[in-house]
């Protein structure tokens, strides 16, 4: 045999394996997922939280879309766009024959409607005939805090299939952020019917519909028969969506077949999980950062910078990735993840020093602690992507603290209040866990949202630094990439110097789930894509 003829033998060999290795999708059955805890609220506008988010990147789709397992944007619900020379007209082109899973046809007009909704000042036009936008019930936390307002002047409904954004500035991640879950594209029909049901009765144009909501129980999605992206999926008949608070109870649901997915097991249980048959692991880095805020809207948080710092340094950082994460995680050096353009290698990893913790305490006017009194430490009561244990890590934060003197106890609520009252900026409360995983790729996303407390109330930190705020601004609209990564890096610095937040760990996202789950993957924004799941029978 000559060697032409081998080496198509071997290549056929090897096609033919690959064939018989990768079978074809089945269509039916029913998933159930577990995760830490339920859904705060089902309208894309006005949530924030990933339990919410997991339901809307099924229900829901955006003008633009992020690829599989990257934050590379590809044509969602738009099938094309243009933007003008100067940056500050974006034109939409509209696939054509996409319905709502109430039957009405998705259009130029739904887009004006649900995004302009958001918009403190309704600068709108419907092309024909389109409806009454009702007056704002709530604040639409990402459009505010991401000033939008600020950066939107109006839309416009140019035909049937064609809208047109014209922006009062130039926004270099406007594109990205549009493929964002509070950008998702809504019903008007559905939410004018009832607006203040919406909110459990979501409607949109995804590969699921929504079926109905058990509070605190789960939420079921069926297959959208009508779904108009004939590549490949959706193929299985349900989803359930079980809200299991306790990691390890949700392993054990795993372990005995109950669900066929585990969100944030313990890391001790991803051990258990390698050497189960009947389970596999997917696993990706985090585009995360989980950190501990101060209240800077009540003293002493406010304005003394070295009783920030001194709290840094009093603080065991490594021994909570190392025994709470458990191989899980990465100490944080920025408050974005280092795989992200922007990071700043410079900035120095803050060192755990209850010598330099104290001499910060003497310097901050509390020499060994005394004159400050007990505070509170708000731990998070569910697992996320960037905090596996807020419980445990809050314990461990408390037990450091007291080595330098200051008392500090853990509260904590459900995760629903919890998100309401620190959005208030209670007085009873004086450090609080939250973290974040990206939503699109973009430093802004992590830097404005999080930190500019000067561009928006809405800013959980509320943390007010002119410098700070100047660079963001600078950031959104500076269009040269290289510039761009260095006024993040700047940022990165100053946020050290400041220490408006301690960064404590970047997670690496590790999910145990029964081998006969197919094509599930994780996504770098942390979205629960289940069009193209499927189980082996």
């Amino acid at each position: 045999m000559n060697r032409t003829r081998t080496l198509c033998l071997c290549l056929a060999l090897a096609v033919g394996f690959a064939l018989t290795a990768q079978a074809a999708p089945k269509p039916g059955g029913t998933l159930v997922f577990g995760r830490g805890g339920d859904s705060v609220g089902l309208d894309p506008a006005y949530e924030t939280d990933g339990n919410s988010f997991m339901i809307g990147d099924n229900v829901f789709e955006a003008l633009v879309s992020y690829k599989d397992e990257s934050v590379e944007l590809e044509p969602g619900l738009a099938e094309s766009w243009t933007i003008s020379p100067d940056g500050l007209t974006y034109t939409f082109k509209l696939r054509r024959g996409v319905t709502f899973h109430d039957g009405t046809p998705f259009n130029a007009n739904a887009v004006v409607f649900s995004h302009g909704r958001q918009m403190k000042e309704r600068k709108v036009k419907f092309f024909g005939q389109g409806w009454e936008i009702p007056p704002q019930e709530r604040t639409p936390e990402y459009w505010v805090s991401m000033e939008m307002d600020k950066t939107v002047e109006a839309i416009e409904a140019v035909d049937e299939y064609t809208v047109v954004y014209r922006l009062k500035r130039v926004e270099a991640p406007f594109l990205a952020n549009l493929g964002m879950d509070f950008a998702d594209i809504i019903s008007p029909t559905a939410f004018l019917k009832n607006p203040k049901e919406f909110v459990r009765n979501p409607v949109g144009t995804g590969p699921f519909r929504f079926v109905k909501w058990v509070k605190d129980d789960q939420i079921v999605l069926e297959k959208n028969k009508q779904y108009w992206d004939k590549r490949g999926g959706p193929y299985l008949d349900r989803v359930i969506f079980r809200a299991i608070p306790e990691n390890s109870v949700r392993f054990l649901e795993l372990k005995t077949g109950n669900i066929h997915i585990c969100q944030f097991p313990n890391p001790a249980d991803i051990e258990l999980a390698k050497k189960d048959p009947k389970m596999k692991l997917v696993s990706q880095p985090g585009m995360n950062i989980g950190y501990l805020g101060f209240n800077h809207t009540k003293e002493p948080w406010k304005s003394n910078v070295k009783l920030r710092k001194a709290i840094a340094h009093a603080i065991n950082r490594k021994a909570i990735v190392d025994n709470i994460y458990q191989g899980q995680g990465q100490l944080a050096r920025n408050n974005i993840p280092p795989t992200m353009w922007g990071y700043n290698e410079q900035v120095p990893l803050i060192e755990y020093s209850v010598e330099k913790a104290k001499a910060l305490l003497a310097e901050a006017g509390y020499p060994e602690g005394k004159g400050l009194e007990e505070i509170t430490l708000w731990s998070m009561p569910v697992a996320r992507p960037y905090n596996p244990e807020g419980l445990k890590v809050g314990v461990a934060m408390v037990a450091d603290l007291a080595k330098v003197g200051i008392r500090a106890r853990v509260v904590s609520y459900e995760w629903g209040t919890y998100l309401k009252r620190q959005r208030e900026q209670p007085p009873d409360m004086d450090l609080f866990q939250l973290g974040w995983t990206g939503d699109n790729g973009d430093p802004d996303n992590f830097l404005a949202v999080l930190f500019d407390g000067l561009a928006s109330s809405a800013i959980r930190t509320q943390w007010h630094n002119e410098r700070y705020h100047e660079l963001m601004v600078r950031g959104r609209q500076t269009t040269d990439p290289a510039q761009r990564a260095e006024i993040y890096k700047q940022a990165n610095l100053l946020l050290y110097e400041e220490m408006p937040v301690i960064p404590i760990a970047h997670s690496t996202v590790t999910w145990p789930m029964l081998k006969k789950v197919m094509d599930f993957k994780l996504h770098p924004t942390a979205s629960i894509r289940m069009k193209n799941v499927w189980l082996e029978k």
